[in-house]
């Protein structure tokens, strides 16, 4: 549950995501184009563990002089209003003073700031879309939003507001979701897919590991499915189960309810 307000530095090869060659391409674009002064709207979707929180830190790590606003949704506070805009907005609110008078007074009763009815909450997308495009002015701003799916609705309906009316603004909003969301329908969206065999074998190549007799290894790249969090976890699973020699049979190995278990804790 992290919100990072920084200038980022530095290139992040795109090698270091082995098989999302794709994937960096088209974040790489929608970067370049925020520095240029044209907003970037991206939704990544995919299932859990397939890698959609490394390419928001692919993203982070490349985007260069920006500012970047980032926040993880959580699902025990969706049931409060404006939660996770209220934590987005949080490092920017020194900035609240420069937008009209109707605009931050709604954002300051939205946010516990200030006592009053119930803002508006056209008013409240108007002064969070001014919020940004203000930080924009001082430095490209690259919000990031994780877990997408457990946003509150009012904050969901909100940013997705807000992305609908970025224009010539030098602002980005990246969102990750495991299903489709009602409320970010419309908005550019790129599906994430499981590696392919290929690049899932070059990935697990890549992991400390005891040997493993083909059979094994086999069948570890293909109850991952591509999924690299599966691929990740395997060790867990086969180096406590491993035998004094250090081989590993096939037979002895329930790899898919132990991941199963795994990922279900």
């Amino acid at each position: 549950m992290r919100i990072v307000l920084s200038t980022v530095i530095g290139q992040a090869p795109c090698e270091s995501l082995v098989g999302r060659a794709r994937e960096c391409r088209v974040l790489d674009a929608l970067l370049e184009g925020v520095r240029s002064r044209e907003s970037g709207i991206l939704v990544l979707r995919g299932e859990p563990g397939v890698g959609k929180t490394a390419l928001l830190e692919y993203a982070v790590r490349v985007a260069s002089s920006f500012h970047v606003a980032r926040v993880v949704g959580v699902e025990s506070e969706m049931e409060f209003p404006f939660a996770i805009l209220q934590r987005l907005c949080a490092p920017l609110l020194d900035r609240l003073g420069r937008l009209p008078e109707p605009q931050s007074d709604a954002l300051r009763v939205a946010f516990g700031l200030s006592a009053g009815p119930t803002p508006d909450r056209f008013l409240v997308g108007l002064a969070v879309l001014s919020l940004l495009c203000e930080v924009g002015e001082h430095a490209p701003l690259l919000c990031v939003i994780d877990d997408a799916q457990w946003l509150d609705r009012t904050s969901a309906q909100v940013l997705a507001f807000v992305a609908r009316r970025l224009l010539a603004d030098p602002v980005g909003l990246v969102f990750s979701v495991w299903e489709p969301n009602e409320d970010l329908v419309g908005l550019p969206e790129l599906v994430v897919n499981g590696l392919r065999d290929a690049d899932a074998r070059a990935l697990l190549d890549s992991l400390p590991r005891v040997p493993l007799d083909r059979g094994v290894y086999g069948r570890v790249v293909a109850e991952a499915h591509g999924n690299p969090l599966a691929l990740l976890e395997w060790t867990r699973v086969i180096t406590p189960m491993a035998p004094a020699s250090g081989l590993t049979s096939a037979r002895s190995l329930p790899l898919s309810s132990r991941l199963e278990q795994g990922f279900r804790q």
